[in-house]
């Protein structure tokens, strides 16, 4: 049974997760903010999916940065997808790509598992 699972967890899928960045950089400097951010949107996809190798899109990025290295966004929705690496001498089988979702309101969304296209 236990082989069921790990197959499951290793495979290719995508989840939609959101992250509270406000408890993740409270008391934290305001010139490392930025920075900050994205390390801790690394270690929380690494945790989330199981991979080493987290990659953050260029929009997700961007929406980090929009506001300065002081004044990060409190809350952001991302896409983790894991996929599979098609470089051979690649250390991971797996990497996993974080990207934005830009929504309305953060109010009642959950993590839910999305559809590749």
């Amino acid at each position: 049974m236990s082989t069921k699972v790990e197959s499951k967890e290793k495979g290719v899928v995508s989840r939609e997760y959101t992250i509270n960045l406000h408890r993740r950089l409270y008391g934290t400097t305001f010139k490392d903010r930025a920075p900050k951010a994205v390390k801790q949107i690394k270690l929380f996809a690494q945790k989330a999916m199981g991979t080493k190798d987290v990659r953050i899109d260029n929009k997700l990025n961007k929406y980090l940065w929009s506001q300065g290295i002081k004044n990060v966004p409190v809350r952001v929705r991302v896409t983790l997808s894991r996929k599979r690496n098609e470089d051979e001498n690649a250390r991971e089988k797996l990497y996993t790509l974080a990207s934005l979702v830009i929504v309305k309101s953060f109010k009642g969304l959950e993590t839910k598992t999305v559809a590749d296209n």
